[in-house]
C-alpha cells in the first residue's frame, strides 16, 4: 500500500515533486485529479481576482474561471470603469461566492499546470480555474480562418468555449490584430481591415456552441439540414472542439460503459456524418500524462480510448516545450494518415503567434533538429505518488 500526503501547495512545489517523479493530484470540483505536467508562461501583466471571503489569486488576462455564466477570461471580469463595482459569481470549494477581477499594472511570472479530467479544471486557494492548454483551439481557430481565405465555408461547433470567443480568436487572425486589442480598434482601422479580408475571403463561417456534454452526431444532423434549408448554407469542413466532450447518439448518458468504448462509439458516429454528408471534420483530444510529458508522443498516448486513432483518418500530434515556447514555436507530429506516407514530413515545426491565434512557416534551419528522439525510458521502481494537493 502506498501512503498518500495531503496538504497545501505552490504550483512551483508541484513541479518540484513532478521533477522528483511523484505521482501528484490535486482537489478539483471533480475530486481529486492527476497532474500531467508544469508549465512556465512567462512575465504578464496581473489581473488579481479577490473573493468576497479574501480569498485572492493573481494571474494573467488568459486565464479562466467558472462563472455562472460559464468560463470567463480573466480580463472580461476585468472592472475596466474605476467608478464601477463589477462582480461574478465564481465557482468555488464552498460552493458560490462573488468577487472581482482587477488589473493591477504590475508585471509578474505565471505558472500554471495541466489536469488529465475531461473538465480540465482545479481549484487553485479554493477557486475553480481552467488548467492550461498547449493550442488544440487556437490550431483549429487558425485551419478555419486559412480555409475561409481559400473560398471555404467553415462551420465550427464549440463544446467547451463561448461562441463569442471562438468568433473572437477568428477574427484576431484574419485582421491580423491581437485578441485583447480588437475593442481598442477605431472604426476607421476596423472598417479599413475588414475591407482588406473582404477582398481575400469569400468563404462564409458559421459557429454554433452548445453545452459541454450536451450534443452528438444527432444535434449536429440537424443543425446541417437547418443551416441548409433556412441559410442555404452548406459547409465545406466542419470543426468540432472538442470530440472527447461530446456525447453519444447510441449510448445513454449514466449507462454504464468504459471510457474506451464510449468514445470510440463518439469517433465512429462523427465518421459516419463526415461520410454522410461528404465533408472533413476535425476534431481534438487530450493526450494521456505519459504522453504530455513525452516529446515524441505516439498513437498510444491517446487519453481515455485507444478507439479513438483506430477510428480517425488523419491524426497529429502538438508538442510543446520550454524551448519551443522560448523559440514562438510548436511542433507537430503526423501519428496516421490513411492517404499518405505518415513518415513523410514526420515531424515539423511552425511559427506561433497566440496573441494573434497565427500559426506561420519557419525557416528550413528551424526543422533541423527534429528528431526522432523514442520513447522516454520508464524506471522499473514503482513511481512515488504524493496525492491530495491544494492550491
Amino acid at each position: 500500500m502506498i501512503d498518500w500526503n495531503e496538504g497545501f501547495y505552490s504550483i512551483s512545489k508541484i513541479k518540484s515533486l513532478l521533477d522528483e517523479d511523484y505521482e501528484v493530484e490535486v482537489l478539483s470540483p471533480d475530486g481529486y485529479v492527476p497532474v500531467n505536467y508544469y508549465i512556465d508562461k512567462g512575465i504578464w501583466d496581473e489581473y488579481l481576482l479577490e473573493m468576497e471571503d479574501g480569498r485572492t489569486v493573481r494571474v494573467n488576462e488568459n486565464h479562466l474561471f467558472e462563472t455562472e455564466m460559464g468560463w470567463k477570461f480573466a480580463k472580461d471580469l476585468c472592472n475596466i470603469h474605476p467608478h464601477t463595482e463589477l462582480h461574478w459569481n465564481i465557482l468555488c470549494d464552498d460552493g458560490w461566492k462573488y468577487g472581482k477581477v482587477i488589473k493591477t499594472g504590475d508585471r509578474i511570472p505565471i505558472v500554471d499546470i495541466n489536469v488529465e479530467h475531461e473538465n480540465h479544471r482545479y481549484y487553485t486557494n479554493g477557486i475553480s480555474s481552467h488548467n492550461t492548454g498547449v493550442g488544440k483551439s487556437l490550431f483549429m481557430c487558425h485551419v478555419a480562418s486559412s480555409c475561409m481565405v481559400l473560398g471555404k465555408n467553415v462551420l465550427y461547433i464549440t463544446l467547451e468555449m463561448a461562441e463569442e470567443k471562438i468568433a473572437e480568436r477568428i477574427d484576431a487572425n484574419l485582421l491580423n490584430v491581437k485578441v485583447d486589442e480588437l475593442e481598442k480598434l477605431s472604426k476607421e482601422d476596423y472598417d479599413k481591415k475588414v475591407a482588406r479580408v473582404k477582398k481575400k475571403t469569400t468563404g462564409k463561417l458559421i459557429i454554433k456552441e452548445y453545452p459541454t456534454a450536451s450534443a452528438s452526431v444527432t444535434h449536429f444532423r440537424a443543425l446541417l439540414n437547418e443551416l441548409n434549408l433556412k441559410r442555404n448554407f452548406k459547409p465545406d469542413i466542419i470543426f468540432i472542439d472538442y470530440l472527447n466532450i461530446c456525447t453519444s447518439s447510441r449510448i445513454k448518458p449514466g449507462a454504464s460503459i468504459n471510457s474506451y468504448t464510449y468514445v470510440k462509439s463518439i469517433a465512429e458516429e462523427l465518421r459516419g456524418l463526415a461520410v454522410e454528408y461528404t465533408v472533413p471534420i476535425v476534431s481534438a483530444t487530450q493526450t494521456t500524462r505519459s504522453g504530455f510529458t513525452s516529446s515524441d508522443p505516439g498513437l498510444e498516448d491517446t487519453s481515455e480510448s485507444f478507439g479513438l486513432p483506430a477510428t480517425a483518418d488523419l491524426m497529429f500530434a502538438l508538442v510543446s516545450s520550454e524551448e519551443l515556447e522560448e523559440l514562438g514555436q510548436i511542433m507537430v507530429k503526423q501519428l496516421k494518415n490513411r492517404y499518405s506516407d505518415p513518415t513523410s514530413y514526420k515531424r515539423f515545426a511552425l511559427g506561433i503567434d497566440r496573441s494573434k491565434m497565427r500559426l506561420y512557416d519557419v525557416e528550413d534551419s528551424g526543422q533541423q533538429d527534429l528528431v526522432d528522439v523514442g520513447q522516454v525510458q520508464a524506471s522499473s521502481n514503482p513511481k512515488k505518488k504524493f496525492e491530495g494537493f491544494k492550491v
